[in-house]
C-alpha cells in the first residue's frame, strides 16, 4: 500500500466537506474546491478525518491512490492557509509593476518591450521594491496548482542564465554558475 495513500486527511474545524458519489467539494474561508474521484479509489469520511482506499490492486489503481490523498490534502491546506510562492527579478533595470483594477502584471526584464500578463481572478499579487535591491514578487492563492503554472509562466519569461545569474528565479534558488571565457 502507499506510504503516502494510506495516512489520514485531517478535516480543519472550519471546512466543510461534502463526498457525492465519486465526486469531493472542499469549502472553506479562503475559497472551494470540487474534485471527481476516478472508479479505482473510494473515499471514508470519520469524524475530522478522509481516508482514501483503493478498491483494486492493480497498477492503475496504486498510482492514483498517493496522487489523489495529496490533491486532497492541498485543497484543505489551501482553503484553510492558502499558498505563496516568491519570485526575485535579478538583473539591472528589472522591474515589475501590478494594476490591481485590470489584473494585470507589467514586468520590464531587458526586452525591446515590456511584458504584460493577465493574472487569474484566484492569485493575489504584492511587489516588493527596496532602494539598492532586486524586486521582489509574491504570489498568494488558495489553488496550488494554478499558483505554480502562473509562477512558472512568469519565471519563463526570463529564465536565470549560468553566467551572470541574470533573470526571473524563485526566491532562494541557487543558480549554478559557470566560469566566463578562460584566457
Amino acid at each position: 500500500m502507499s506510504r503516502i495513500g494510506k495516512k489520514y486527511i485531517y478535516i480543519p474545524e472550519n471546512v466543510k466537506v461534502t463526498i457525492i458519489e465519486n465526486k469531493i467539494s472542499v469549502k472553506g474561508i479562503l475559497g472551494s474546491f470540487n474534485q471527481i474521484i476516478p472508479n479505482q479509489l473510494q473515499l471514508r469520511l470519520q469524524k475530522n478525518q478522509l481516508l482514501v482506499c483503493r478498491n483494486k490492486e492493480d497498477k492503475k489503481s496504486k498510482s492514483l491512490h498517493g496522487l489523489y490523498r495529496v490533491l486532497i490534502n492541498n485543497m484543505m491546506i489551501g482553503v484553510t492557509y492558502g499558498f505563496f510562492k516568491k519570485l526575485e527579478l535579478v538583473g539591472v533595470g528589472y522591474k515589475a509593476n501590478y494594476n490591481d483594477k485590470e489584473k494585470i502584471l507589467d514586468l520590464n526584464l531587458g526586452f525591446s518591450h515590456n511584458i504584460m500578463l493577465q493574472l487569474p481572478e484566484e492569485i493575489d499579487i504584492e511587489i516588493e521594491s527596496e532602494k539598492g535591491k532586486n524586486y521582489i514578487i509574491i504570489l498568494k492563492s488558495h489553488d496550488k496548482q494554478l499558483l505554480g503554472i502562473v509562477s512558472e509562466k512568469i519565471r519563463s519569461f526570463r529564465k536565470p542564465e549560468p553566467y551572470k545569474g541574470k533573470g526571473v528565479r524563485y526566491f532562494g534558488e541557487i543558480i549554478r554558475r559557470k566560469s566566463g571565457k578562460s584566457a
